[in-house]
């Protein structure tokens, strides 16, 4: 006889003891971001708050329970909850160190990340969370033998296991059906951080909205645009259209901020609109917001996708070109000539030092910038040029990697992509030492134009959204737009527009000095755009356009 013929034969599982475990393990734990965040609001201090966050996370470990019990089947159940435990733990890490959510604007931001993005996001931490919350469950859990069982009584268990989860939640919320509610109502960011349902419903949510998109090319936008000069025979316009990237107001001491980040653009006579609000709080949500004429309600509101003003300005004749830094144009310059920084626009290398691991600094947008130019259509460029340059500015959370060495007025600086591990004084260095940077392109790019005399030059930088630098103990952005703090949408509007230009655009800088307190948002954007590039249609809106109230003829 083998000595195995001795030895207990091995504990065979249900499907639905493993769910509710896992359900158990992933409402407890994963979600310590949640319980972390209740357990700091005003309401729900002392015995009584506590009693509140245990029965909140009862509800949360009996709907995942509930939820997951109808898919405990045998050749089911092991890949789903291997699934789900290491996106609880990502996703945990991920609120925890950043006080992100997992709201469906988060995921969308989380689908468009690229190599690049998502390196500066790797770190021990979510290594360990990964283990410690994932991978261990979950080999623990994929070692477990199932018992058989013929697949009605399996049916029937899995249904009652969801109906008697459902009805415990449902119990447990009644009984405290005021607090909840009031918490909810007041707190509604809190049902994004339910762990790992969150990041399911949201992926869920994006997916049902992309499919509701109807096939074939955006509707058309601004068919009537055209071309219409105050001078025929006056020198082409040239606008860079700086979208700045992450960048937040507060620390631009153009306006007031009391570190001087922005030395060379304050001896440039630029115009610091400093009440300036953005359509969202990430690039996903921002960018093609502030592109579109429709304004941020209307933009949300929209039955289907259409053009932007990328392609009304071609429309109209003029020159445009979308030049990148950063992860794409989220499909804004998809029918306009667009290049990438790394793309050497012509012989010319771009120098050592400039780009590393294929990521570069800003500088690298304006490296052989008078070849891209000349590389347009001659004929266009002849009525005006639009050069929209989108860099990575104060992208984080790697912060250090946004400016070179020589160049960081601010330390010592946070080296680490674990922000929360950092000192708050030296996040804030990194971020500053960002925006200085930010301030040093942009001085150069002002050169640039200076030197462009065949046209009439100008340049407008505003950022897509803001940032949070641990405020409410909060980094990063991409908080939802409704509870968002003015870090995140409070962001930099900088306009500088020579003397020379503004008199042949019939601009009366005084008049735009007395308007740097103005309220405006990303609306104002594209008539802005427009009123600068002489472009008329019917989308066009005089009371959007930051420049119309201070023309000699508006």
């Amino acid at each position: 006889m083998k000595s195995s013929d001795f030895e207990a034969p091995a504990k065979r599982w249900s499907p639905l003891s493993l769910v509710w475990l896992a359900a158990l393990w992933m409402g407890l734990l994963a979600n310590w971001p949640l319980w972390q965040r209740m357990l700091a609001l005003p309401e729900l201090q002392g015995t009584k708050g506590v009693g509140f966050v245990l029965l909140f996370a009862a509800m949360v470990v009996a709907l995942h329970g509930a939820l997951a019990s109808l898919l405990a089947w045998p050749r089911l159940v092991k890949p789903v909850l291997v699934l789900c435990l290491m996106s609880a733990a990502a996703a945990a890490h991920f609120m925890g160190a950043y006080g992100t959510v997992m709201d469906p604007t988060m995921i969308v931001n989380v689908l468009q990340t690229d190599v690049k993005e998502a390196r500066d996001l790797l770190s021990l931490r979510l290594l360990a969370s990964l283990l410690l919350l994932g991978v261990l469950p979950a080999v623990w859990l994929w070692r477990r033998p199932l018992a058989p069982l013929a697949w009605p009584k399996r049916l029937g268990w899995n249904l009652a296991a969801f109906a008697g989860g459902l009805a415990l939640m449902v119990g447990l919320a009644m009984s405290s059906y005021a607090d909840l509610a009031s918490t909810m109502r007041t707190y509604p960011s809190l049902r994004y951080m339910m762990n790992p349902l969150a990041p399911f419903w949201s992926l869920g949510v994006v997916a049902v909205e992309s499919h509701k998109a109807p096939d074939g090319p955006p509707a058309v936008v601004a068919a009537d645009a055209r071309w219409q000069p105050t001078d025929p025979h006056g020198r082409p316009r040239l606008l860079v259209l700086f979208v700045g990237e992450t960048a937040r107001a507060a620390n631009f001491s153009l306006n007031g901020y009391g570190r001087p980040t922005n030395p060379r653009l304050a001896g440039l006579d630029v115009l610091s609109f400093r009440q300036a609000s953005s359509c969202g709080t990430s690039t996903a949500a921002s960018l093609p917001c502030m592109f579109s004429h429709l304004g941020r309600s209307g933009f949300l509101d929209r039955a289907g996708d259409q053009e932007n003003l990328l392609d009304a300005l071609q429309r109209a004749g003029l020159a445009v070109l979308w030049l990148d830094n950063q992860s794409g144009c989220k499909g804004l310059c998809d029918r306009v000539p667009h290049a990438h920084a790394t793309e050497a626009a012509g012989r010319t290398p771009l120098p050592a030092g400039l780009c590393e691991g294929g990521e570069c600094l800003d500088m690298a947008l304006l490296h052989d910038l008078d070849t891209r130019l000349q590389s347009l259509d001659a004929e266009r460029r002849q009525r005006g040029v639009v050069l929209v340059l989108h860099p990575m500015g104060s992208h984080g959370p790697a912060y250090f990697r946004r400016s070179p060495p020589e160049l960081k007025p601010f330390t010592p600086e946070c080296r680490s992509n674990a922000l929360q591990q950092c000192p708050r004084e030296q996040v804030v260095n990194a971020y500053d030492n960002s925006i200085a940077y930010a301030d040093t392109v942009l001085a150069e790019t002002i050169q640039w134009l200076k030197r462009q005399g065949a046209y009439d030059t100008s340049l407008l930088y505003v950022s897509d959204h803001g940032e949070s630098l641990g405020e409410n103990n909060l980094y990063l952005h991409g908080v939802p737009y409704a509870v968002a703090p003015r870090e995140q949408t409070h962001v930099p509007w900088i306009l500088w527009l020579p003397d020379d230009s503004a008199r042949r655009f019939g601009v009366d800088r005084r008049c735009l000095q007395s308007q740097l307190d103005l309220p405006l948002s990303h609306d104002w954007l594209s008539h802005t755009v427009l009123g600068l590039a002489e472009v008329h249609s019917a989308i066009y809106r005089p009371d959007w356009d930051l420049l119309r109230r201070c023309r000699a003829t508006p």
